[in-house]
């Protein structure tokens, strides 16, 4: 599995399945606070 955006803002990702489907993925409950390694890791790829 591909994280194409990580959850930077700590409360969304998509990702993408080997099948390449895209997910999105939503925290529930307030978003986590902003933490590493999810900030400086890049988009990548087209979700």
């Amino acid at each position: 599995i591909t994280i194409h955006r990580p959850p930077r803002d700590g409360h969304m990702a998509f990702i993408k399945s080997p099948d390449g489907i895209s997910i999105e993925l939503l925290q529930s409950g307030d978003a986590l606070p902003p933490s590493e390694p999810w900030l400086s890791m890049p988009n990548t790829g087209s979700w």
